[in-house]
C-alpha cells in the first residue's frame, strides 16, 4: 500500500472511528476538550507510523490504545492520585491483551458513552448553537466548514462556537454522564437537533467525493432509537426515529454503480428497504399516538412517509405533502421548509406555481449560498420551457456545491439544458 492509499485508508478510519474514540477518551478524563485533543494526538501517531507498519487489523483499538497512553500520560503530569493512575493502567494491560472492553464499555445500551458524549455537549451551559455544533464535531467528526453548511453560517462562526463550548465545559466541571430523569427533556430538543443533522450529513454530504456516508446514517439512527428507550413516552423521539428509519430505507436506491447520485423521483423503489419503511411507520404512529402529530419531527416523517407510500413516483401524493410542509412552516419556520415547500408546489399544482414560492426566496439572506435553491429553480425553469435560464441556475448551484458527485450532477444538466437550446 503506497503513502496516498495509507493516508486514505487513515481518513476513512477516522471517520468511523473518531466518535467512538472521543466519548471512550472522555468518559475517563471528564473533559471532551481535552478527549478530543487525544484524540487527535492517536490520529498523528497513525499517520507516523501506519505508512511505515502497515494499517493494523484493529484500527480503531490500535487508536484507542494510543489514546489512553497519551491519557495516562497526561493524567501523570498533572498528578492526579495514583488510583486514578491504577485504574487506567487495568484497562489498558487489557486492551494490550486482547480483551474486548472497548467494544464491550462502547456498546452499553443506557450507558453508552456515545450518548453520553451527546448530552455532555448538549449540556444547559451552552446555548443551543453551541451545544449542536460541538456535538456535531465530537460525535460527528465533521469539519468546521461541513457543520457551518449545515447551518447556513459563516464557518468562523462555528469555530468560535465549538471553542468557546469546550472551554465552558471545561470551566463549569460539567459531568461526563447521561443525565437524571427530570434534566433529560430540557436537553432533549437539542440532543434531537444533533441526530437530525448527523443523520442529514450522512444521507447528503456536504462536501467531499461521496454522494452519502453512511457511517454517519447509521449512527444517527442507533443513536436516535437508544434515545427512544431513554425517552419512551417522548413523541418528538419516536417522531425523528420514524423519519430517520424512512430516509435511510432509500440509501441503497440512492447512489448508482459508480457512486453517482440518483434523485429522488429517478430511484428504484424496488430497492427501498421495506423493514425500515415498516419499523418507521410503527414510529410515526406512536408519535401520532403520544399526541405529537404536528411536532417537527413527526410531520417530516409524515411526509417521509407520503414517499414511501407510492409504489412509483406517479402515484405520489403531492397535494398532501405540499399541506404537510405548509403545516411545517407554521409550526417550524425556516426558509429551508419553504424552499422544500416550493418543490412540493411544483409537483401538485405545476412548475409555475412551485418557481413563483422559490422566487420569493431569492433575497433570502439564509439561502444565499444555498446550493439547492439555483438547483431547485433551475429544475422548475426546465419544466418551463425555459432551457438557458435553467442552465444559468444549475451551473450556478454546481460553482456553490462542495460535493463532487452533486457538482458533476448539475453540470450534467447544465449541459442538457445547452443541448436543449441548440
Amino acid at each position: 500500500m503506497t503513502t496516498s492509499e495509507t493516508h486514505r485508508t487513515i481518513d476513512a478510519v477516522w471517520r468511523i472511528e473518531a466518535p467512538r474514540l472521543i466519548a471512550g477518551i472522555a468518559r475517563m478524563v471528564r473533559d471532551v476538550g481535552l478527549a478530543e485533543e487525544l484524540a487527535q494526538d492517536a490520529l498523528v501517531a497513525a499517520l507516523e507510523h501506519w505508512p511505515q507498519t502497515g494499517v493494523p487489523d484493529n484500527p480503531g483499538a490500535w487508536l484507542m490504545t494510543t489514546a489512553k497512553r497519551r491519557a495516562i500520560d497526561r493524567l501523570r503530569r498533572r498528578k492526579l492520585q495514583q488510583r486514578k493512575h491504577e485504574e487506567l493502567g487495568h484497562e489498558l494491560e487489557a486492551s494490550q491483551m486482547g480483551e474486548p472492553w472497548i467494544e464491550d464499555t462502547l456498546d452499553d445500551d443506557i450507558g453508552d458513552d456515545l450518548l453520553r458524549l451527546v448530552y455532555t455537549a448538549c449540556h444547559p451551559v451552552l446555548s443551543t448553537e453551541a451545544q449542536v455544533a460541538l456535538t456535531l464535531r465530537l460525535l460527528g467528526g465533521l469539519t468546521t466548514d461541513e457543520i457551518a453548511r449545515a447551518f447556513l453560517v459563516p464557518e468562523p462562526t462555528i469555530a468560535q462556537r465549538i471553542v468557546r463550548a469546550k472551554r465552558t465545559l471545561a470551566k463549569e466541571q460539567v459531568a461526563f454522564e447521561v443525565p437524571r430523569k427530570d434534566e433529560l427533556a430540557e436537553r432533549l430538543a437539542s440532543v434531537l437537533g444533533v441526530i437530525y443533522l448527523i443523520f442529514n450529513e450522512g444521507y447528503t454530504a456536504s462536501a467531499g467525493d461521496d454522494w452519502m456516508r453512511p457511517a454517519l446514517c447509521e449512527e444517527a439512527l442507533r443513536l436516535g432509537r437508544v434515545l427512544v428507550g431513554l425517552v419512551p413516552r417522548e413523541p418528538e423521539a419516536h417522531g425523528l426515529v420514524a423519519l430517520l428509519e424512512i430516509q435511510a430505507s432509500r440509501a441503497a436506491a440512492r447512489v448508482g454503480p459508480s457512486g453517482e447520485p440518483i434523485l429522488l423521483l429517478q430511484q428504484n423503489r424496488a430497492r427501498w428497504d421495506r423493514l425500515l419503511i415498516r419499523r418507521g411507520l410503527i414510529a410515526l404512529e406512536r408519535a401520532e399516538q403520544l399526541g405529537g402529530a404536528r411536532g417537527p419531527y413527526a410531520l417530516q416523517a409524515a411526509i417521509a412517509a407520503c414517499h414511501a407510500g407510492a409504489l412509483r413516483a406517479n402515484d405520489t401524493d403531492w397535494s398532501r405533502i405540499a399541506t404537510l410542509y405548509a403545516t411545517l412552516a407554521g409550526v417550524a419556520p425556516s426558509p429551508v421548509v419553504e424552499l422544500n415547500r416550493a418543490v412540493a408546489l411544483g409537483m401538485a399544482q405545476g412548475p409555475a406555481a412551485g418557481l413563483a414560492h422559490a422566487d420569493t426566496l431569492v433575497d433570502e439572506p439564509a439561502l444565499q449560498h444555498y446550493h439547492l435553491l439555483p438547483a431547485v429553480r433551475g429544475d422548475l425553469l426546465g419544466k418551463l420551457d425555459r432551457p438557458g435560464e435553467a442552465r444559468v441556475e444549475f451551473e450556478r448551484a454546481a460553482a456553490l456545491t462542495r460535493n463532487a458527485r452533486e457538482r458533476a450532477l448539475l453540470l450534467e444538466r447544465a449541459a442538457a439544458c445547452t443541448r436543449a437550446t441548440q
